[in-house]
């Protein structure tokens, strides 16, 4: 029998579970749904609901691993000793630090003890309280104690299905997870975790290179990894499917039939304001260019293109270029999403067969505490698996050159109305 790690994310719609055989070959994987999910009020979930998810895609997987980690959605906070969780949609969650976002969720709460979601979800399994950190994060009041990503921190009990005594490892929140297996181990790769929301990072060497985005360790010791969230590329697309009466497929298909620069429609994707490298929450969407003869696709088409010139707008803020950039989540899997940030930012794309990066992560943080791999900060790039890819390659396009021109600008001036 192949021995086997299993990687378990808490994604927003639902739960992802993947196993990895000592190569780092995808095994098997699995989705579980969020009983209830649709009941519950903006920025807030009922735990057990996440848990019968998580337990639905561990049974669906059908292995038994020799070690189980479970990383997912930050911040996000649950009380202790049970009760209704708030959530990274929350408006407590969404200004300051990724620390100071926790703690304003706690007063929410108003709780004194209470965990990261990942660590309440471990501990259900068999795990006793903890807090699970990434290399270089802070440890925080009252969400327990410390655990480095990649250590045991307990085992299975046998409930929920599970047999007893499954080591149970630390894992961290899905962005972090998601770094790890796109390869940011290594300067010069890109990642776009996909998603609702997205964001760019790029690994670079810790030279202390002065940046005013995000920045936080990489897995492997001596590299950084900078860049930035953005609020809702993916969101973009969702709404738009509501608004037309389309599905996503459907709009995607519609935008196939649309030339390179939707025929001048151009659209900054900000629902919800815009995050890197804008950081303005007062931001709106909006649309250009729009005539008679534009319908759905070209709509679309804006969308996505949109998104790419978003991405690029960070890139352009780094104090590196990019050699290759990683896509991740169900975005990955649009070709045409794809080529067109291939060709916007105009490096190779890779698409990973297992699109559930985050997922992939947390079984790399199982195989660590398994002793398969290093964790985290224990050793140079390189050293861990990833999962296999296809790449897309670049067609630079003059017209998209000119579009991200007019979106930078629109954007500033839409910044300049709110000043």
């Amino acid at each position: 029998m192949i021995e086997t790690v299993l990687g378990v994310d808490l994604g927003s719609n639902s739960a992802r579970a993947v196993a990895l055989d000592r190569d780092g070959t995808v095994v098997a994987s699995a989705s579980g749904g969020y009983p209830g999910a649709g009941l519950w009020p903006d920025g807030w979930a009922d735990p057990e609901g996440w848990l019968s998810g998580v337990v639905e895609a561990i049974t669906r997987v059908g292995v038994t691993p020799v070690a189980i980690c479970v990383g997912g959605q930050s911040p996000t906070t649950v009380p202790a000793d049970g009760g209704m969780a708030v959530t990274v949609r929350h408006p407590a969650g969404v200004t300051g630090s990724p620390t100071e976002q926790h703690y304003a969720q706690r007063e929410v709460l108003g709780v004194d003890r209470v965990l990261q979601v990942y660590d309440w979800l471990m501990g259900r399994l068999g795990a006793p309280a903890c807090q699970s950190r990434w290399p270089g994060d802070p440890t925080m009041e009252h969400y327990g104690p410390r655990a480095e990503t990649g250590e045991v921190v307990g085992r299975t009990d046998g409930s929920h299905g599970l047999p007893e005594g499954i080591p149970l490892v630390a894992g961290a929140q899905d962005a972090y997870m998601a770094f790890w297996a796109g390869g940011l181990d290594v300067p010069g790769r890109a990642l776009d975790p996909g998603g609702r929301t997205g964001g760019l990072a790029v690994a670079i060497e810790r030279t202390g290179a002065g940046t005013d985005l995000y920045a936080l360790r990489s897995p492997a010791a001596g590299v950084d990894i900078v860049g930035g969230p953005v609020s809702g590329h993916g969101l973009m697309l969702e709404w738009l499917a509501g608004l037309t009466g389309r599905t996503v497929p459907e709009l995607l298909k519609l935008a196939e039939q649309v030339p390179p620069g939707a025929d001048g429609v151009l659209l900054l994707p900000y629902l919800e304001g815009e995050r890197a490298p804008r950081w303005n929450r007062d931001l709106r969407a909006e649309i250009t260019g729009l005539g008679s003869a534009h319908g759905p696709g070209h709509l679309a088409r804006a969308a996505l293109e949109g998104a790419a010139y978003g991405l690029r707008h960070i890139a352009a803020s780094l104090p590196i270029p990019m050699d290759v950039m990683v896509v991740a989540g169900s975005p990955a899997t649009s070709p045409l999403w794809c080529q067109i940030k291939a060709d916007v930012l105009e490096v190779p794309v890779e698409v990973p067969a297992e699109t559930g990066l985050a997922a992939y992560g947390s079984a790399l943080a199982a195989g660590a505490g398994a002793g398969w791999w290093p964790a985290p900060g224990e050793a140079e790039g390189g050293s861990w698996p990833r999962p296999a890819v296809t790449v897309v390659e670049p067609s630079p396009k003059a017209v998209y050159r000119e579009a991200y021109e007019r979106f930078v600008a629109l954007g500033d001036a839409a910044e300049q109305r709110l000043s």
